[in-house]
């Protein structure tokens, strides 16, 4: 593991130090798992929109395409 020094307003030092209370942990621990918890978020969500973009088609149709009184007449039957 690696230290590193970081600035931030009072308020926010106030509240990181009130939230390592709460959690039971030091500010440095909840900072860290605070960064890490985004870096796993990030790349989650970059790896979805990878996914999304390169999704070609829903699939080949074999028939012809639904009217549009054909898709909303299902409950009416």
């Amino acid at each position: 593991m690696k230290n590193v020094t970081i600035t931030m307003d009072d308020g926010v030092a106030d509240w990181a130090r009130m939230e390592a209370a709460r959690r039971n942990t030091s500010v440095s621990r909840l900072v860290g798992e605070l960064v890490a918890e985004k870096m796993r978020y990030d790349d989650a969500y970059e790896r979805a929109m990878r996914e999304v973009l390169e999704f070609k088609s829903l699939g080949v149709s074999t028939g012809p395409y639904l009217t549009r009184d054909e898709i909303y007449d299902r409950g009416r039957r």
